[in-house]
């Protein structure tokens, strides 16, 4: 079952759309490692994996970062919202939007957490989801 869904900047300068094969064709995560702690501003990030011909802006121009790692981040240049990011080796295939631009975010719910041996001790462990405690940060 084909899903059409769309997500904006705090603004709404910036706009674009999903076009997935199904819900499931998105992975929803949460992550829990340094970078996404500083991007997000807590102590996880989440974010929805979709194909790279899944994702199109619709409206406005985001502004890009890259970071020392590869990684690079797409913004809205007025606002400072962040939209997705991806990495070089992903660039090409994926974007990892963030969950909470999506207009319907939940439509797609995690599906499991990374990083878990950087979650806090006072946050709850998912339930129901994959759990991966180490990967190379």
């Amino acid at each position: 079952m084909a899903i059409h869904m769309q997500g904006r900047c705090v603004c709404n300068k910036l706009q674009y759309s999903l076009d997935l094969d199904s819900p499931e064709a998105a992975r929803t995560t949460v992550c829990h490692c340094r970078s996404c702690q500083r991007a997000f501003g807590t102590n996880y990030g989440l974010t929805a994996k979709v194909p790279l011909d899944a994702f199109k802006y619709e409206s406005g121009s985001p502004k890009k970062y890259r970071q020392e790692n590869g990684v690079t981040r797409e913004f809205c240049e007025d606002c400072g919202a962040y939209i997705c990011e991806y990495g070089e080796e992903a660039a090409g295939k994926f974007r990892y939007i963030v969950w909470g631009s999506l207009d319907e975010p939940e439509k797609t719910p995690p599906k499991g957490e990374f990083f878990c041996k950087n979650r806090p001790d006072w946050m709850p462990e998912l339930e129901g989801v994959f759990h991966k405690k180490e990967i190379k940060e």
